[in-house]
């Protein structure tokens, strides 16, 4: 019955239309490489683009390729790649310890709203988190078979072909925490004979023949694209604001926080354990994970830069923390855990019941939050019976019903969430102003974003728009080819009054103002956020 609820909540969530503005995105980047059969150059709306590495964008194009352009296809990598690391955290723990293990902490992981949620939305961070922990656990395994010096290098390649992977998937972090696994793993043991077992020459050989051929083939081809890739894209997103995204140092500490509900309370006590069990031992697998994970938490807490979506890595080795508690503590320990939840559902379900709406910036927002409503309150009623159900089930001895009930729980929860987030697709996706220009596109039709880029417009209408008054992500695309140079707004209307039929996507004060200058335009779409015009 779980694989059942979990194959129905992994499907459902990815038939939700794409959202602005990563879905969007990366959806279309990889929708140009496939079209383009350039799989070297990434582009956006036509221009450019080298914030990130390829590897998604070369799954998804693939995809594709081979199921065609639909929101599944766009998903597939990123729920594949969920997947596959719930499978490494259960191939890890039955590796080191036992089945028990193994089943809770996958069933640890998959009770992650956090998590589970981030496998299916597509950002490039689930990704990420496979190729890093795959580097961690097979670092791991590396460890464990240093007395079997065969095992002991294979796995220790597959460690060095992972960080490629993860390379390629986002940047430079990717390296940064593999060193940081070698790291701890050195100063838990005061013994530096760790370096010995990394096998550098061919794990070198094996990393580059993996991650470095793109790398030379985009510098090639492209001048520009070594100083903004890694001092602008790294340096600069890590030392400056200039990515304004700006937030507090404890930022990440709700997501923690609240990344394994249920089982919050239950994960202090697990760190607490595992590390106290773990003392003298010269393997130390619980304890480098949960130094891995605290890492990650302090390096992108110290950025500059921050987005919900950065510490995903840091769950998995968490998981395995907390499924190896979870398959040894005691039943009225766990049940004295997850109790505390009952009374946090509570208040879940009496805010969303009578608070929810009330914090709508405008009166589209509010209306948004109305349908939204009935699933926010369902998910909160999720929350409150599988806590109510799993202490019951503890005091009585059910450790195994328990841990199903809540992930049971945590699935339909996440449902929920799902469901009331496509609530906001007139807001969040432009697929409702894409199906309006579809129906009027002709071969001829000029489309072009004036003041404003929708994301997902491109991906849905499947080709690019021409862009004026716009640059923030597009600025070293559009500077490396004079036929993308930005356009002001003032070079719009005479392109826009030339003969041939047109639609433009706009900001509302910017047709405002091409109103006022009596520029000619036939509304076909508007609400606070972009307006949709055609050429009379």
């Amino acid at each position: 019955m779980l694989v059942i609820v979990a194959v129905f909540v992994g499907v459902d969530n990815m038939a939700r239309p794409l959202a602005n503005p990563d879905e969007g995105r990366y959806s279309e980047i990889s929708r140009e490489m496939a079209a383009s059969g350039d799989w070297v150059t990434p582009r956006l709306d036509g221009i450019k683009y080298f914030e990130k590495p390829p590897l998604q964008y070369w799954a998804s194009a693939l995809s594709f390729k081979l199921f065609g352009e639909n929101e599944y296809s766009a998903r597939l990598y990123i729920g594949l790649a969920g997947f596959a690391t719930i499978m490494l955290v259960g191939w890890l723990a039955r590796r080191l310890w036992d089945g028990d293990t193994a089943l809770a902490s996958m069933l640890a992981l998959a009770c992650s709203p956090y998590f589970m949620a981030l496998g299916g939305i597509i950002t490039l961070d689930m990704g990420l988190t496979l190729w890093m922990t795959a580097t961690l656990f097979a670092f791991l395994a590396a460890e464990r078979a240093r007395d079997s010096p065969k095992a002991q290098r294979a796995w220790m390649l597959c460690a060095w072909a992972a960080m490629a992977l993860a390379v390629l998937s986002k940047g430079l972090v990717g390296i940064i925490f593999a060193g940081a696994a070698v790291f701890f793993a050195i100063a838990l043991r005061r013994d530096i004979t760790v370096l010995s077992r990394l096998h550098l020459i061919p794990g070198l050989a094996v990393f580059l023949a993996i991650a470095a051929p793109w790398f030379v083939a985009v510098s090639v081809a492209n001048e520009e694209f070594a100083q903004f890739f890694f001092i602008h894209e790294h340096f600069a997103r890590f030392l400056t604001r200039a990515h304004r995204r700006v937030e507090p140092w404890w930022y990440f500490v709700p997501f923690f926080l609240l990344g394994f509900l249920p089982w919050m309370f239950a994960l202090p006590p697990a760190i607490v354990r595992a590390w106290r069990d773990e003392a003298g031992k010269a393997f130390q697998p619980l304890r480098i994970s949960i130094l891995w994970s605290a890492s990650i938490f302090i390096f992108f807490s110290a950025s500059g830069s921050k987005l919900p979506t950065y510490v995903l890595p840091a769950f998995p080795p968490l998981a395995v923390v907390l499924g190896r508690y979870l398959a040894r503590a005691n039943e009225r320990t766990l049940a004295w855990l997850v109790a505390p939840m009952v009374p946090l559902s509570i208040v879940a379900y009496w805010w969303t019941w009578r608070e929810f709406p009330l914090g709508s910036k405008d009166a589209w927002m509010w209306t948004l939050n109305q349908q939204m409503q009935p699933w926010a309150v369902g998910a909160s009623v999720c929350l409150l019976a599988g806590t109510l159900a799993a202490t019951w089930l503890l005091l009585h001895g059910r450790r195994w019903l328990a841990i199903v009930a809540t992930t049971l729980a945590a699935l339909l929860l996440i449902d929920c969430m799902e469901e009331a987030y496509e609530e906001l697709t007139p807001r969040q996706s432009g697929l409702e102003v894409a199906e309006k220009m579809r129906a009027r596109i002709g071969p001829a039709t000029q489309l072009y974003f004036v003041g404003h880029y929708e994301q997902t417009v491109p991906f849905y209408l499947g080709r690019t728009l021409t862009l004026f008054d716009y640059q923030d992500e597009f600025e070293t695309g559009q500077n490396a080819e004079a036929r993308f140079a930005q356009r002001d707004l003032h070079e719009f209307v005479p392109v826009w009054l030339r003969q041939g039929d047109a639609m433009a996507i706009m900001q509302p004060r910017v047709y405002e103002k091409l109103k006022a200058q009596g520029v000619p335009m036939t509304v076909l779409h508007a609400d606070p956020k972009r307006v949709l015009v055609r050429k009379p």
